[in-house]
């Protein structure tokens, strides 16, 4: 008689052994994929974590608290970052499609904080969510140079917290210390692309009369290449596909030769490709470069009256 009550507490103890509570975290990995740093339109993407809970309570319900830090990169109180060496690229985590809040963590000394999630388990004591991380990379990030940017997260960088909720006070909240904690890992990547963009302004030579000595006008070009970038800009023989030091603008059958050159003494032609030495080569900023084109009508037979034009096609090569 003395024996039956020992044995069934000892029963009774590995019952309750069995039914702790152990919760599994995973993160899919965040790729942004190729991304144009001269472009002011943002890069949308998301990631999925996945929760798996067993051994609870039957039907108990379980807080979840998953906590997404800095990651490798680092962060500030706006911005998350991917690396590159020294360089930086800024990107953003979400709770929402709108990507308006921040998903953040109890582990780092920011504001943003994580969702409070609530699983309630089966009738085997067991259960699983998924939760979709928003993700967002700014545009007009041009002072970023070109290549592979990565931030990692593991350990307290990807940290879930967790603990049952009881019967009577409910769930804990996630600024409590929970017993329960699991860490994932993902990364956060994104590959700069080398580009370039440019804008023209026209040469205009104005009116004049009788074409007896030079007129001498200057335009400009406007070059943005991402940082580190090296490029060259030729200027092609217009409609007339002439050499560059004697194009034409024309009036029907007529007209006007002008030349387009790299300085103001009108010594160096600027040309294309197909002339060496007389394109304009650079490297990018990833900020705006003015380069100025330097415009000569020469003394020459002067046309009929009239308005004369050419067009001249704008070449970066990078």
């Amino acid at each position: 008689m003395l024996r039956w009550p020992l044995t069934l507490l000892l029963l009774l103890a590995s019952s309750v052994a069995a039914t702790a509570q152990t919760c599994s975290y995973s993160v899919t990995n965040v790729n942004f994929g190729s991304v144009n740093v001269l472009s002011s339109a943002a890069i949308d993407t998301t990631a999925t974590i996945t929760i798996n809970c067993s051994g609870g309570a039957v039907l108990g319900t379980v807080r979840l608290c998953p906590n997404l830090g800095e990651g490798s990169g680092g962060a500030t109180a706006t911005v998350r970052r991917m690396a590159m060496g020294g360089s930086l690229l800024n990107y953003q985590l979400y709770q929402d499609a709108a990507r308006t809040t921040v998903w953040g963590s109890y582990l780092w000394s920011f504001t943003p904080r994580p969702p409070s999630l609530s699983l309630t388990l089966s009738a085997l004591g067991s259960g699983s969510l998924t939760r979709t991380v928003y993700a967002r990379l700014p545009g007009a990030q041009s002072t970023a140079p070109p290549g592979a940017y990565l931030s990692t997260f593991s350990a307290t960088n990807a940290q879930l917290r967790y603990a049952p909720c009881a019967i009577v006070g409910g769930c804990p909240a996630c600024s409590a210390t929970l017993a329960g904690v699991t860490n994932a890992s993902f990364t956060v990547n994104a590959t700069a692309t080398s580009n370039c963009i440019v804008t023209a302004q026209n040469v205009d030579f104005g009116t004049s009369g009788v074409l007896r000595s030079n007129v001498d006008v200057a335009g400009q070009l406007t070059v943005t290449c991402t940082a580190n970038t090296s490029y060259t800009v030729g200027l092609n023989g217009g409609t007339t596909n002439s050499p560059p030091a004697s194009r034409k603008m024309t009036k029907g059958a007529e007209a006007v030769t002008y030349g387009l050159y790299k300085d103001a003494a009108r010594a160096q032609i600027w040309g294309d490709a197909a002339t060496p030495g007389s394109t304009v080569p650079g490297t990018g900023t990833g900020l705006a470069q003015n380069l100025v084109v330097y415009g000569r009508v020469p003394p020459q037979a002067t046309p009929s009256p009239g308005a004369y034009s050419d067009t001249v096609v704008v070449t970066v090569t990078y």
